[in-house]
């Protein structure tokens, strides 16, 4: 079978992208170091793929490991999830961003480079997109960001599109995916913020679940239909299917390409919570915060191009994203502590 390097492997999106790498017939390699996730996820995917998992835990920023690992397994390609991902801690702690997110980066491609490997698939963002001129937003909307975070992504971008220029073997999908919310069906992986949540769900689910009394919501006087902020909120298991087409693409021999990984609408958060709440049964009380600095009103997904030259469309609804977060979060009110 081919094999596949998956950094980041125990987190959010790269548990759910392990399961659907071994669902499509491949094997996987996890590396993670536990910064930013449990070694509880093991088992569970142990349990859910029906396969031991091939696991070393190691920091991908330590290229001489990570070398040897991709060696020894004989890796014929990465995805890449390995990084720091908060858009609010990356404005107190830049430094840290920016050697965790491009020193691991580059490490990872050294390391893969020194192996004679140039298939890879970059974790990549739609705040690369920072305030849109326009919606839906295409692959060739102007990029810019307003934070650390978001210039991590783009500044990556940029470092990956000079490698390939520099060394044509190199074939990179950049998924640039929108907002990742949701849980496996099972219920036996999902979000597992540490402390306070940064992203809208799993806060959502923490009030349902009585582990904070109420919701902020930040802004309440945006253009939008019921005046606060509109995101474009994508299914994790779309998102993990849609690392699995791009990789088998780039396998199959294609050329390097940008996609974005949403669904291609937008829901604002009133509409999230009312979702919940009928997903729950619970009630989500929740009060209207002033506005954050640099967030926008609405921003949603072009995604055409992930259909034309994937074949992938996100296929789950709000109602199931959020089912299967209450279910991931009723079975583990603590997550996987």
């Amino acid at each position: 079978m081919t094999k596949i390097l998956l950094t980041g492997a125990t987190g959010y999106i790269g548990s759910h992208t392990w399961l659907a790498l071994v669902d499509a017939g491949f094997e996987v390699v996890g590396v993670d170091d536990f910064s930013n996730s449990a070694p509880a996820v093991l088992p569970r995917i142990a349990r859910l793929s029906g396969r031991e998992p091939v696991f070393e835990r190691l920091d991908v920023g330590d290229t001489a490991a990570l070398s040897a690992l991709v060696a020894r397994e004989r890796i014929d390609a990465a995805v890449h999830f390995a990084a720091s991902k908060a858009v609010g801690e990356s404005m107190e702690q830049p430094l840290a961003y920016f050697r965790n997110n491009l020193g691991g980066l580059i490490s990872t491609a050294q390391a893969l480079q020194a192996n004679g490997v140039h298939c890879f698939v970059f974790s990549s963002s739609a705040t690369v997109y920072g305030t849109p001129e326009a919606l839906p937003i295409p692959e060739s909307a102007p990029l810019s960001t307003a934070n650390p975070y978001g210039l991590t992504k783009l500044h990556g971008e940029q470092l990956l599109r000079e490698l390939e220029r520099c060394d044509p073997r190199w074939r990179i999908a950049y998924l640039r995916y929108f907002n990742p919310v949701g849980a496996h069906e099972s219920g036996d992986i999902g979000e597992d913020p540490r402390g306070t949540p940064n992203n809208l769900m799993p806060y959502v689910a923490q009030v349902a679940i009585g582990r904070r009394e109420r919701l902020q919501v930040f802004g309440g006087d945006y253009p939008t239909p019921d005046g606060t902020g509109v995101r474009d909120y994508v299914h994790v298991m779309d998102l993990a299917e849609g690392h699995v087409a791009a990789l088998r693409r780039l396998l199959d021999g294609a050329d390097s390409m940008t996609v974005n990984l949403g669904t291609g609408r937008g829901h604002s958060v009133l509409e999230v919570v009312r979702a919940y709440e009928r997903a729950s049964g619970r009630r989500v009380p929740y009060d209207i915060a002033p506005r954050r600095p640099g967030d926008v009103a609405a921003c949603y997904a072009d995604v055409g191009l992930a259909a034309r030259l994937l074949g992938w469309r996100a296929r789950r609804d709000l109602a199931a994203m959020c089912e299967d977060s209450w279910r991931w979060q009723s079975k583990n009110p603590q997550g996987y502590a």
